[in-house]
C-alpha cells in the first residue's frame, strides 16, 4: 500500500493557528519547541503501535479542556442561553462534518481493516447535524433572516475557524493513509468529549427552566460522543495495537498536533462570538422562557 505525505498548511490567516504544520524551527519559540518536543517525540526507528497515538491525544485532550471557554460555559452568573449563544457560529462545521465523514473519511473501496473502522465509524457521525438544527429550533435560534444575510453570516470574518475547520480536516485527510485518517478523528473525538460534556451541563439547567428537550447539545449526543472512534473494547485494543512505521507514526502525530491546534482556535472563535453577541440578537423573544436568557 502506498502511504501518503501528509500535505502541511499554507497560506490563510494564520494568525489564528499559533502552530501551523509548516513551522518547525525558525517560527517557534525555545516554549514552544520544548512542548512540541515532549508531546511529539522523534520517530523511533523500529515501528511502534496506534497506542502511541492515543497516548497523545489523551495529553493533548486533557490541556484542551483548560480552554477558557470551558470556563465561561460553567460560569452559572451568565443566562444558559447565553452560555450557548455559539450555537449560531458553529453552523458551517457541523453541517460540513457530515459531508467529511461521508466523502473524505469514509471509502467503500478500501480493504484495509483501519480504513473499515473508519468507515464503520462515518456512518454514526455523518447524520449528527439534523440534531443540531432540530436543536436550533427548539433553542429559539431561528429566527428568521433573509437568505443573502444568512450567507454573509455564515462565510463572515467572525466565523472565519468555523469555515477553516472543514477545509484542513478535508486537506491532511483526503488522500491520506487510512492510519492518518483515524488519527484526525480520533482527535476529532476528544475534542468532541469535552465541548458536549460542558454542553450537556448547561442543557440541564435549560431543560429545568423549559421542559424542552434538546438532543444536540444534551446527553443523548454526549451519550454517543465517548471521546474515541470505536465504540467496544475488543475493537479498541485492536486499533491500539496496529503496527506503524515510523514515517506514519510522524504524520499522525502531525495530525493529532494540528487538529486540537484548530479546534483550541475554533474554541476561542467561539468565545468571543458568545460574549460580544446578545443571543437576544437570534432569539425570537416568544420562543423561549425569559429565564434561559437570564431577564
Amino acid at each position: 500500500m502506498q502511504r501518503s505525505s501528509f500535505p502541511v498548511n499554507s497560506g490563510g490567516k494564520a494568525s489564528h493557528f499559533p502552530l501551523s504544520l509548516a513551522s518547525t524551527g525558525s517560527g517557534q519559540s525555545k516554549h514552544q519547541q520544548f512542548e512540541h518536543d515532549i508531546l511529539v517525540p522523534a520517530a523511533p526507528s523500529q515501528p511502534v503501535a496506534f497506542q502511541t497515538i492515543l497516548d497523545v491525544i489523551e495529553t493533548k485532550k486533557a490541556a484542551f479542556a483548560q480552554a477558557p471557554l470551558f470556563q465561561f460555559m460553567q460560569d452559572r452568573r451568565i443566562s444558559p442561553l447565553q452560555r450557548l449563544g455559539f450555537a449560531p457560529c458553529i453552523a458551517h462545521f457541523i453541517l460540513s462534518f457530515g459531508d467529511l465523514n461521508k466523502y473524505i473519511f469514509r471509502d467503500e473501496a478500501s480493504d484495509d481493516v483501519v480504513q473499515k473502522l473508519v468507515n464503520e465509524h462515518t456512518y454514526e457521525d455523518d447524520h449528527h447535524w439534523h440534531w443540531f438544527l432540530r436543536d436550533l429550533d427548539e433553542l429559539g435560534f431561528n429566527r428568521p433572516k433573509g437568505f443573502a444575510d444568512t450567507l454573509r453570516f455564515l462565510w463572515s470574518d467572525e466565523t472565519f475557524v468555523t469555515r477553516q475547520l472543514s477545509y484542513q480536516l478535508s486537506a491532511c485527510t483526503l488522500t491520506a493513509d487510512p492510519v492518518i485518517k483515524m488519527a484526525a478523528i480520533e482527535a476529532i473525538e476528544a475534542t468532541g468529549n469535552i465541548l458536549f460534556t460542558h454542553t450537556a451541563q448547561i442543557v440541564q439547567e435549560l431543560e429545568a427552566m423549559t421542559g424542552r428537550e434538546y438532543i444536540y447539545f444534551g446527553q443523548f449526543h454526549l451519550n454517543v460522543e465517548t471521546g474515541h472512534a470505536v465504540g467496544d473494547e475488543d475493537t479498541e485494543a485492536q486499533l491500539a495495537a496496529v503496527v506503524l512505521s515510523a514515517e506514519i507514526e510522524k504524520q499522525a502525530l502531525q495530525v493529532v498536533t494540528h487538529v486540537f491546534e484548530i479546534f483550541t482556535s475554533w474554541l476561542d472563535e467561539m468565545l468571543t462570538y458568545a460574549q460580544t453577541r446578545p443571543v437576544c440578537d437570534w432569539i425570537t423573544p416568544t420562543s423561549i422562557n425569559p429565564d434561559a436568557l437570564g431577564v
